[in-house]
């Protein structure tokens, strides 16, 4: 992770494959516009994905000394959420947006609303669960004039 992120996209392993698979990664225009959205926001963006829970409880750890603000999780197959987990988010120092790129016809599970600083829960949007996802942190980061022509309230 650079150490001038300010928004980090963390992505949990596939469900329903093998624990060692990671996420696709974000479609290409989808992922465009949210680099585009937050660099007008004067943010920076970066995306990870993870192979396992190990690897996505290492880069949690990990983001103190990236300096990242915010953060955008999908947990994807690391749902439930371990004890490891739970205290990774726990410990995080930043809040986090858990997002789900999943559509209203099939909601993956989510992770305990208790379990650390969890400001939203986007789910049902495919991967415009992403760029709403965004909004959301722009506005919650003092950041909601720039260029997000949508109020989605927080």
């Amino acid at each position: 992770m650079s150490p001038d992120v300010s928004i980090l996209i963390l992505r949990g392993p596939n469900a329903g494959t093998a624990v060692d698979s990671m996420v696709p990664p974000l479609a290409g225009e989808v992922r465009a516009t949210l680099v585009e959205r937050a660099a007008d926001a004067g943010k920076a963006i970066a995306v990870r994905s993870c192979r396992n829970e190990g690897e996505l409880i290492e880069c949690l750890r990990g983001m103190r000394a990236a300096n990242a603000e915010l953060l955008l999780l999908d947990p994807g197959a690391c749902l439930p959420v371990s004890d490891n987990l739970r205290g990774a988010l726990e410990q995080l120092s930043v809040p986090y947006i858990e997002v789900h790129d999943d559509d209203m016809n099939a909601l993956e599970p989510s992770i305990a609303p208790d379990c650390g600083q969890r400001l939203r829960l986007i789910h049902g949007y495919a991967a415009q669960s992403y760029t709403l996802a965004l909004a959301i942190a722009l506005e919650h980061l003092g950041c909601a004039e720039s260029g997000n022509d949508v109020h989605v309230g927080t």
